[in-house]
């Protein structure tokens, strides 16, 4: 019997979502076969087999949050695997100098448990995986009042998260995008030096049928070429900064799983059509989950159309290493003075956060400028 953990994903991931399983009990899987795809703070991520047989055990349901080293999978491996496993212990045995037992001594590690007693397991002990344990102290769960899924009845993580939705009615533990925003609101906060500028675009030379968000992109490519210094990354504790020459803006786009801000590469390089193409395909994407990690990295500069539910003036977050993240507010009607006479007119209202610590409010407002005077042309 073999026993799977989630490993190590990379990139300093200590947390999944579990989205799909497409496996179940009494199944036989093959090495590399995906099992299952779990949602990192990065992106959507299909997991493989990491050997063949037939699944006795499966742990965690679809929306569980697990760490890294959660119990996943026990499989009664194929008997060729094994008879493979065996020969390849005998030749290298027979490598070794010296006179060495040729009894293959198979070490499964994924089966020990750390608290795990050898030999009969007392009553009192309490048995649970480490991540486990850190889970049940982070959330306040009692684990005594547990009873473990897992081998031999060992705590697994999804147990204690059951055991927390029960004692505490109403309320949810966030998961997936809703656990990355916290983390990365929270660093903004403490990190980043944020001003926000605001102003007005008027729209008369506009038609009734633009497409709003593609000449917001368009309007910050132009802005950016004009005044680079929004376009860039700050490191703090290097005292650098990155003006970049391609501009990669991502766009921040809303779902019921939570925010999610894909980046729209080289996005001078695209046309209004071509904006409005990618993203469709991408809103698409993120409501299905199916959207790659590298989709999701190397923003320059971020925008939020937020306007199109409600608001505004907003102060949007900027998120580090990033130093400028534009907002578009609701298109509103007002009067305006012409000649002593008022006159109707449609604004569309910006808010820029910036890091006052990488750029300065002459360059905001610079930078500004430029997408109201782009904003205010006809196509």
């Amino acid at each position: 019997m073999k026993s799977f953990s989630l490993p190590d994903l990379g990139e300093g991931l200590a947390e999944s979502e579990i989205i799909e399983w497409h496996v179940d009990i009494g199944d036989t899987v093959e090495v590399d076969q995906v099992i299952l795809t779990v949602e990192t703070a990065k992106a959507t991520v299909e997991v493989p087999a990491p050997y063949g047989g037939k699944i006795v055990h499966r742990y965690g349901n679809e929306g569980d949050v697990i760490g890294i080293g959660s119990l996943l999978l026990e499989i009664d491996e194929t008997e060729k695997q094994k008879q493979d496993k065996t020969t390849k212990s005998k030749a290298d045995a027979a490598t070794v100098v010296g006179n060495v037992s040729q009894h293959p001594q198979e070490v499964n590690i994924d089966e020990f448990w750390v608290g795990q007693p050898q030999g009969p397991k007392p009553s009192d002990t309490l048995q649970a995986l480490p991540s486990a344990r850190r889970l049940a102290q982070k959330l306040g769960v009692d684990l005594h009042n547990i009873e473990g899924s897992g081998p031999e009845g060992i705590i697994i993580d999804s147990d204690v998260y059951q055991a927390n939705d029960k004692q505490r009615p109403g309320t949810e533990v966030l998961k997936g995008a809703r656990r990355t925003m916290v983390n990365t609101m929270t660093e903004s906060h403490h990190n980043v030096a944020s001003v926000t500028i605001t102003e007005e675009a008027v729209l008369a030379n506009w038609s009734d049928n633009e497409d709003i968000t593609s000449r917001l992109i368009q309007a910050i490519v132009a802005a950016c070429h004009q005044e680079p210094a929004l376009n860039a990354w700050f490191d703090a504790e290097t005292m650098t900064r990155c003006l970049h020459s391609n501009v990669n803006i991502g766009i921040a786009v809303d779902s019921k799983h939570g925010l999610y801000v894909p980046v729209l590469r080289n996005a001078d390089k695209f046309c209004a059509s071509e904006i409005r193409q990618w993203l469709d395909e991408t809103v698409t994407g993120i409501r299905n989950r199916k959207i790659g990690r590298e989709q999701l990295q190397h923003a320059t500069i971020t925008l939020t159309n937020f306007g199109a539910i409600a608001g505004i003036f907003a102060t949007p977050v900027v998120t580090s290493p990033q130093v400028a993240i534009v907002g578009a507010g609701r298109i509103i009607e007002k009067l305006e003075l012409h000649d002593n006479k008022p006159v109707s007119i449609k604004a569309l209202p910006l808010s820029m956060t910036f890091d006052h610590r990488a750029c300065t409010g002459g360059e905001a407002a610079r930078f500004m400028k430029e997408m109201v005077k782009h904003l205010e042309q006809g196509e």
